[in-house]
């Protein structure tokens, strides 16, 4: 098990998998979890992914208004942190 890595899933915990191999680790950090995903990649070329947690409210409204959260009509292009459209 990698440094940052639990036995456990908890409700606050990233888990990350690898459908090419029988990796399967959770995390309860994102860092960690970031960090392991590439060393994956780079170790065995795989393409692991990763499960995060629930999100605050407040920070999936910014994600939304942001324009970050890749679902069309989510979007609001007149909140302070829009980014604007992608072209």
């Amino acid at each position: 098990m990698r440094p940052g890595a639990t036995e456990a899933m908890g409700e606050n915990r990233t888990i990350v998998t690898c459908p090419a191999c029988d990796l399967r680790e959770t995390f309860d950090s994102l860092g960690a979890a970031r960090e392991a995903v590439e060393k994956h990649r780079v170790e065995t070329g795989h393409d692991p992914t990763w499960e995060l947690p629930q999100l605050a409210a407040g920070v999936q409204r910014a994600g939304d208004e942001a324009g970050v959260c890749g679902i069309p009509g989510r979007t609001d292009a007149d909140s302070p942190l829009y980014q604007g459209e992608e072209e």
